[in-house]
Formats: C-alpha cells, structure tokens, sequence
C-alpha cells in the first residue's frame, strides 16, 4: 500500500500514520505489533532475542554497520529468549524487531520510554552507518539496536520488552518563538503567568515539597535486587528508594554518581495537535543532567485527556562534583512540535497511560 504526505504538510506523524507507515513497508517488524505499542505520537521499539556484551560505546560512523562493530568489540553474547538480568555499568547491544525503509523526506529520532527512565536504564538507538545516537535520517534503510547501560539496578529484561520509541517526523516541526507565544496564550502550556519561553517553555525543579506531603524526591539505593523491566507494581518503594524531605531553605545538594527522581515546579499541557520534547541538558547552567526520556505526547496533561497539568519528572544526576539546586531553579526546556494530525489516541486515562495528571512519581514498577 502507498504511503505519502501533502507536500506543503509538517510535523509529527501521529499514530495512525504510524500504521500506514507499516502497511507501506517503511516499518518493517520480525513479528506484529503488539497492544499498546504505538503511542499516540510515537512506537515503541521492541528488543529482538539476543544480547552482546561490548567492551564500550560505539557509532559505527559512515560506511561501517553495527553488526561490524559488535564482531569487533563484544566480550560475550545470550539470549534474551527466557529473560537475563543485565548488570549496573556494562554496556550491551541488542538488535530491535523493528527495521525501517525511510522515504527521502522522514526522520526518526529515539528516546528512552519514560519508565526505562526512570529507572535510571541509559539507553540510545543505533542506526547503520550514524554519526548520532537516537537520530536516523531521511532515506535511511536498515536495522536499528539499542545500547543499554543500567546505572543503577540490575534489571531483567526479555525479547520483546520495550525500553525505547521512536518518533517520525516530516519536514520542520518546531514551533518558532512567535507560534510557541500564540499557543501559551491560548492553552496556557504551564500554570504560571510569568513563563519562560525562549528557546522552549522553562521548565524550573520543585524543591519546597509543598506538592508532595513534605518530599521533595527519592533518591536510588544501591546494591538492590533485580528489577524486571516488564513487571508492574511488583516492588516495595522502600526497598530501592530512599524518600529526601523539603529542607527550610528550598536546596537539595546532589551528590556526585547518585541518581535522583525530582519533579517540576511547572504543571505542564500539552494539547491535541501538539507534542513537545525536553532538550538535551545545557551545560552552562550546572553539572548535572536532566531527564533522560525526553517525550511527552499529545493529551500529556490536557483537560479534555483527563489531566489536570502534569509535573514533569525530572530524572536527575550529579557530574563530578556535588553541586546544589535550589527551589524554583530552571533545570530544562520543553521544545512544542505540530502534529501531522490529531492522533486518534491521546496520552490519557482512556488508553491506559500512566502518567497522566503525575506529580513527583516513581516509574510504574514500584508500589507503595
């Protein structure tokens, strides 16, 4: 079946487009897709059955595969057939089930699923012949793999489960300065009348603990069980988070290697024919980085989707040396893109999301 756009058209291909694009042979699966795999604005991508554990992290660079550079660099491999737990701070590559067959005028780019995350799981897609981790250009035809490093705790994962998406994108979608303006004052995208909107909505950390009982986050305990990546409200929060209350002065000091989940001051909309996406930390403003998972889709948030605002979960780790955050601190910038079209699923309660309407919140892992 044919697949193609208005040539005047731009923006983020939403989920039924996503559909075509497989219908079309541009998304190529080893196996069907599976309940819940395509998100209103982005697809989940599946690890396929065997996993290399590699000496570092690579880009293959132009001319060379990924396959190439597995041969010359792993130290072992195994199935992932039955499941196998992969360790704190050693890389590994697995292909994924889905390959693409890009038209000339779609990117994809990549980002870790909210919960991997949150989990403090590093992880980026690699495509043949790239000089960027996440980025797949236009025309690109072949394999996709993705490079996982637990940081944290040990996680048990299998084929099939998910830990990244991808998203496709047509032409420029960025809002510009004055339409990203135009759409504040009609949504009103966070719940504060001085925003921040150069360079993308200023997203600032809540440190007062006055939305969370007196907390303000948690921070990761170390040398913890195992954590499967597939199991849902299976673990105790206490036994691998330690919970950090509200100090009088609205500070928080991270600690250098430690892994944080913090949350955002700002309640943050995103409406129907919209996405938006945190950029890449800046490292001007501190040593420390921000948010791993990077995608927030159509619906995140919304009213008319069962939200209320939602806080963004800041996933947060300190560099080399300690350094302080204070309450009300901008931390991140989220980027608006325009949707090809409304999705037919919006991010919310109706599709079972689990996030929507969060504030300071763990992944969907950990029960209280």
């Amino acid at each position: 079946m044919p697949f193609s756009l208005s040539p005047d058209a731009h923006g983020i291909l939403p989920d039924r487009m996503i559909v075509a694009m497989a219908e079309a042979g541009l998304i190529i699966p080893a196996y069907d897709f599976v309940e819940s795999q395509i998100q209103p604005a982005s697809l989940d991508l599946r690890l396929g059955d065997v996993a290399y554990r590699v000496r570092a992290s690579f880009l293959p660079g132009p001319g060379s595969t990924v396959a190439e550079r597995i041969d010359e660099l792993k130290l072992h491999e195994f199935s992932l057939a039955d499941g196998a737990v992969l360790e704190t701070n050693c890389v590994y590559i697995v292909p994924l089930l889905e390959s693409l067959a890009l038209p000339k005028d779609i990117v994809a780019a990549a980002n870790p699923k909210s919960s991997t995350g949150r989990l403090d799981v590093f992880t980026r897609v690699i495509a043949d012949g790239t000089r960027r981790f996440d980025m797949i250009g236009a025309g690109y035809h072949g394999p996709l793999y993705a490079e996982i490093s637990p940081k944290t705790f040990p996680v048990l994962l299998r084929e099939g489960s998910r830990l990244s998406q991808v998203r496709f994108r047509y032409r420029d979608a960025v809002l510009s300065e004055d339409e990203l303006n135009a759409l504040h004052q009609a949504e009103r995208l966070v719940d504060r009348d001085d925003a921040d909107l150069a360079g993308g909505v200023a997203l600032s950390v809540d440190l007062s603990g006055a939305n969370a009982n007196g907390y303000v986050g948690y921070r990761a305990k170390r040398h913890t069980g195992v954590v499967d990546i597939d199991r849902r409200a299976g673990y105790p929060i206490e036994e691998f988070w330690e919970p950090i209350k509200a100090r009088s002065d609205g500070s928080l000091i991270l600690d250098p290697g430690e892994f944080y989940i913090l949350a955002s001051k700002e309640a943050v909309q995103v409406p129907p024919d919209y996405a938006a996406e945190m950029v890449p930390f800046d490292p001007l403003v501190g040593e420390f980085r921000v948010h791993y998972a990077g995608f927030f889709d159509p619906g995140f948030g919304y009213a008319g989707a069962g939200g209320q605002g939602s806080r963004a979960v800041l996933e947060v780790r300190s560099r080399e040396v300690p350094f302080i955050l204070e309450h009300g601190q901008i931390v991140g910038r989220l980027v608006y893109e325009k949707m090809l079209a409304r999705p037919n699923a919006m991010y919310g309660s109706r599709i079972g999301s689990n996030y929507q309407a969060q504030g300071l919140k763990l992944s969907k892992h950990f029960r209280l």
